[in-house]
């Protein structure tokens, strides 16, 4: 069976490959899935947006799927992806859907579920919601007459999350000249009202969506536009969101760029000094840096690495009691007050150390120190999904790696479950080495693959 959901949900090119009827389906069977131990004739399943042209298109099947089989489609407009995550348990509705594709370019989108606790859904509750849309459609029953659902628009949803962010951070953040780059995406719908209410004083970029131009040369995937004007301009940081706003990256005040790694130990650093970091410990995914864990380690915070995917961080943290964990790409859950990764409320806690240290943000992350690490993503075939670990000429390449490395360096290749690509990462002390095996590796996966 062709899986339907990858690492964050649903995801393809709008309207060819997640088509207006495979939304449709997903609004029907997720409904379905979801809310079939509450036994309500009308559960209610919140549904927000990103800026993409086809979001509002795809908005209109998901809803039509929910309320065809008796779901309350309450449609937020465009929210972030966390302000999905925290209204459906504010408004005590039965589950959430946020329609977008990340970091992604335009042409494509994606569907995100959440429970009625503001989680992701575990692969198991996915695959169960895959079965029905292709094993077993006739599970499904299709409502007629009252019983159909409603579909409403809720206009206060963007206030709603603003105000919730604001008593997370709690704190005057006045006097802070700050960059923002909103990536044409759902940001641009918060950021600016947000950091404003909480004193920064606040300079906003790529904050006009227009539909096509989400994380177009700009937001966290092109950092490089947010360092250019955070220097130009003289500002004491600058923050960098992706197309929903559930990931952020910074740049200190030099436009050197801050990436999760350091903006997990910074701010993990900073919990423990005040006696909030539980179990002294942070969770993590295997990309990040061993630089970073060496800096974890000399300031007494463990460090567990989780699967790549933000789910499997918070899998992981959940299962630990911890409340700090994330990704190198900006993807950072903070569990005290987000179920799931947070771009602006990263931001505005970062700031707010910051504020609390008096310290500039080169300052915070100057210890510190990477290992040279190189990512090659090299696009494949459909036909060459899930194969390099079982072509030899590949993993004779990769053995070959870790052997002229040793104990002074690793090697990562995976797949990555958004989009048709192998990752190659590697990392050591020689630079130069590091580059030359990982384009070593990278050169066979393209023989043999694409």
């Amino acid at each position: 069976m062709a899986r339907i959901f990858g690492t964050d949900g649903a995801r393809g090119v709008a309207i060819t490959e997640l088509t207006c009827e495979r939304a449709m389906e997903i609004g029907r069977a997720a409904a379905h899935v979801l809310t079939k131990e509450s036994g309500k004739a009308h559960p209610r399943i919140l549904v927000g947006m990103d800026t993409r042209i086809s979001s509002r298109i795809l908005e209109g099947a998901l809803a039509a799927g929910l309320a065809s089989v008796g779901a309350q489609a309450e449609l937020l407009g465009v929210v972030p992806t966390p302000a999905v995550a925290y209204l459906v348990k504010a408004y005590r509705a039965d589950a959430g859907v946020m329609i977008s594709a990340s970091h992604n370019s335009v042409e494509y989108n994606g569907i995100k579920l959440f429970s009625g606790e503001g989680f992701k859904l575990p692969d198991s509750v996915e695959e169960e919601i895959e079965a029905l849309i292709l094993d077993r459609p006739e599970e499904i029953k299709l409502r007629e007459g009252t019983e159909v659902g409603n579909i409403m628009r809720r206009s206060n949803a963007a206030d709603d999350y603003i105000n919730y962010i604001k008593q997370c951070v709690d704190i005057d953040l006045s006097g802070m000249d700050i960059g923002f780059d909103c990536a044409n995406g759902s940001s641009a719908a918060t950021a600016e009202k947000l950091f404003r209410t909480l004193g920064v004083n606040g300079s906003f970029i790529a904050n006009t969506p227009d539909g096509t131009n989400i994380n177009d040369k700009c937001g966290s995937t092109h950092i490089e536009k947010l360092a250019a004007y955070v220097r130009r301009n003289g500002l004491k940081a600058g923050f960098a969101f992706d197309g929903d706003a559930d990931r952020c990256l910074a740049v200190d005040e030099n436009g050197n760029v801050v990436d999760g790694d350091r903006i997990i130990a910074v701010v993990a650093k900073y919990l423990k000094s005040i006696g909030q970091l539980k179990g002294d410990t942070a969770v993590v995914t295997v990309m990040s840096n061993l630089g970073f864990h060496n800096y974890m380690k000399q300031n007494g915070i463990n460090t567990l690495c989780a699967k790549v995917g933000d789910r499997y961080v918070l899998e992981e943290m959940q299962k630990n009691g911890y409340n700090i964990g994330g990704e190198q790409s900006g993807h950072i859950i903070l569990l005290d007050y987000a179920t799931t990764g947070d771009g602006q409320l990263t931001a505005a806690m970062l700031l707010k150390v910051m504020k609390q240290t008096g310290m500039k943000l080169s300052e915070l992350v100057k210890d510190i120190t990477d290992y040279p690490q190189v990512l090659v993503n090299v696009k494949i075939t459909e036909q060459g999904k899930g194969r390099w670990s079982e072509t030899p000429s590949i993993t004779d390449k990769i053995a070959d790696a870790e052997a002229r490395l040793g104990d002074s360096g690793r090697v990562l290749v995976r797949e990555s479950g958004t989009e048709p690509l192998v990752r190659v990462m590697l990392e050591g002390i020689d630079k130069q080495l590091v580059e030359q095996l990982a384009n070593d590796i990278a050169d066979e996966v393209k023989a043999a693959l694409c």
